[in-house]
């Protein structure tokens, strides 16, 4: 490599696979010229990225793994999207995935840009074996409270899968009135590969609908806040009073 100029380096760099990377690290940190050391030095960086990476991705499967050592087959993660916000539905998804699935950058939903949902809800959907999305609108929400509209939103979301888990992995609740073996994993978004997906599809979904109820709403702000109690959004029910969308429940020291 040493006949080669330093453009000619960043090009090889750029077309070799991951496999080769440890190669053309011994190879390039023992170049006497200071620039292609940096390259040797930002290779070893990009592997130590890649290797924490696929360690998270491994360690995400645990639970889904250890459901599959006690027998289960077929295992779906559960959580939902809008159970704090003023106005709105609350959005639940399920994910079941085939044994070992890896989708890089896979995350709770909070920790991730939109931009990166918006793609990984894509993949998700790809990859999964099955999935679904159940939305429960501001009237049951009112009327069940949210925490009952969350779990027949859970449900609706099991219901539409093409066959029934025989498992679910849940962040950090019980789905009740089930007959399915679940598990309640505290912070599950993080810890579960299949929670993770279903965090990103019901934050994707609700706000897909968030962005809608917007163009209905301009005045509201409902694209930037999503119906969370913002000041923005504070100042918009003072002003112009509360909408067919916002959850009465919620609002009761306004009304």
């Amino acid at each position: 490599m040493k006949d080669k100029s330093v453009k000619e380096i960043n090009a090889i760099i750029d077309s070799i696979s991951t496999d080769e990377y440890l190669k053309y690290i011994d190879i390039l940190k023992d170049d006497e010229r200071k620039s292609v050391k940096n390259i040797a030095i930002k290779l070893a960086k990009k592997l130590d990225k890649i290797r924490a990476e696929n360690e998270r991705l491994e360690l995400i499967n645990t639970f889904e793994n250890e459901g599959y050592e006690k027998g289960y087959t077929y295992i779906g993660g559960i959580d939902e999207a809008g159970r704090g916000p003023l106005a709105g539905p609350v959005v639940a998804a399920v994910v079941v995935f085939k044994p070992g699935t890896k989708i890089e950058g896979i995350n709770d939903s909070k920790k991730l840009s939109e931009a990166k949902r918006d793609e990984l809800f894509d993949i998700i959907r790809d990859q999964a074996l099955d999935y679904g999305i159940g939305i429960v609108q501001r009237e049951e929400i009112d009327k069940y409270n949210i925490l009952n509209a969350t779990y027949m939103a859970m449900k609706k979301a099991i219901n539409c899968l093409k066959k029934t888990p025989d498992y679910l992995l849940v962040d950090a609740a019980h789905v009740p009135d089930v007959s399915i073996d679940q598990k309640s994993i505290i912070k599950g978004d993080s810890k579960s590969i299949s929670i993770a997906a279903a965090s990103i599809l019901a934050k994707v979904t609700r706000d897909s609908i968030m962005y809608e109820y917007d163009k209905m709403y301009p005045e509201y702000g409902f694209a930037s806040h999503k119906g969370y109690g913002t000041d923005q959004h504070y100042k918009a029910i003072r002003e112009h009073g509360i909408t067919t969308i916002h959850r009465r429940s919620f609002l009761k020291n306004i009304l």
